[in-house]
């Protein structure tokens, strides 16, 4: 989908199935966590991933690092198919691939002091040794604005944001050229995930660091991504400029998502039209057939139900998984004769 060939990751078709069930008397069935996804992430750049919660989002970033494996499909930095690799090989690719997690306790191994935390990657790749690794550690540690003196106590000494902070330098402690940070601020008070996030574009512009920055947050993924990519049941189904497609989304469900993102003009949000997505998302397990949104799509025609869209250029650099839409017509009208199925009206997933 890039023009520009500077492509730092690309996959192509890749796909996480997790097998479940089975046994003498039920069928195993594959859960499609991930489901054929085809994507470019450009060097420098910072893609944003948004969806619901199980849509898929932290399982393609774990799938890009193979922290989970793929079923398949391929995954290529650089030229090289890490989906591919032998044990041996992606470990060696792990240092320029790094991860920050969720949860910045969780993550953090609870009888280690932060020196050893920071300090174990640079060990694990020998890249320092002996006092040189705790000069580099204190250096990560004041890059991402703790104190050196800092370096011996234990993670339960340190608030939300600071233990943030210490994954942040855990990540860079190899110095990665691509990280994927997995819902970074979300379990962080307010006041400190501004701080995170203008911590993370700084260090992107010192580093020249690419991010794949997942999160269902859309108004800190409008703040950091130049790209936003919009996923649902293990497919991505748009994929714009950041300031693009809040302006102007395509997808039903994007404008859904959208329209729940606070103005902070109260007489702009005053008069906003919310858009309420009725019914939950379906099952990874079975999956509706054609278009899996058109279950809970008020726009969705018989059609929907049987074609499997796939994600085309409707405007320049503006993909979309619509069969409505068109580069003639990028936009659904209501009365356009087709028969749309009104919004109430419930849909035979298993048609």
């Amino acid at each position: 989908m890039s023009e520009n060939g500077n492509n730092l990751i690309t996959l192509d078709g890749l796909e996480v199935y997790y097998r479940i069930g089975g046994g003498l008397f039920r069928e195993a069935k594959n859960v499609k966590a991930v489901d054929g996804v085809s994507l470019d992430i450009r060097k420098g750049e910072t893609l944003g991933l948004v969806g619901e919660s199980g849509c898929g989002k932290s399982t393609l970033g774990k799938a890009i690092l193979r922290l989970t494996e793929p079923t398949g499909g391929r995954v290529l930095y650089n030229g090289k198919d890490l989906a591919h690799l032998p044990q041996k090989a992606m470990r060696e690719q792990r240092k320029h691939l790094q991860m920050i997690f969720q949860d910045p306790y969780a993550s953090l191994n609870p009888r280690m002091t932060v020196g050893n935390i920071i300090g174990e990657p640079i060990r694990t790749f020998g890249l320092a040794n002996g006092k040189s690794v705790n000069e580099k550690v204190e250096s990560l540690m004041e890059t991402v604005g703790l104190s050196r003196r800092f370096i011996k106590r234990y993670p339960h000494e340190f608030s939300g944001g600071q233990r943030q902070r210490i994954g942040i330098a855990r990540a860079l402690a190899v110095d990665p050229e691509f990280i994927v940070a997995d819902e970074p601020i979300s379990a962080l008070d307010v006041s400190i995930q501004a701080q995170i996030m203008n911590l993370m574009e700084r260090l992107q512009a010192e580093k020249n660091l690419t991010y794949l920055f997942i999160s269902h947050d859309l108004r800190a993924v409008r703040h950091l991504s130049d790209r936003v990519a919009v996923m649902y049941l293990g497919k991505i189904v748009e994929l714009a400029n950041g300031k693009e497609i809040y302006a102007e989304p395509l997808m039903p469900y994007s404008k859904a998502l959208i329209s729940a993102v606070p103005v902070p003009d109260p007489d702009i949000e005053a008069t906003r039209e919310r858009i309420i997505l009725t019914g939950d998302v379906p099952s990874p397990i079975n999956p509706p057939s054609g278009c899996h949104f058109h279950t809970r799509c008020a726009f969705a025609i018989e059609e929907c139900k049987k074609i499997v869209p796939a994600l085309a250029e409707i405007k320049p650099r503006h993909f979309a998984s619509c069969i409505r839409i068109n580069p003639e017509h990028p936009h659904i009208e209501h009365n356009d004769g087709m028969g749309a199925i009104g919004a109430g009206e419930k849909i035979d997933s298993s048609s």
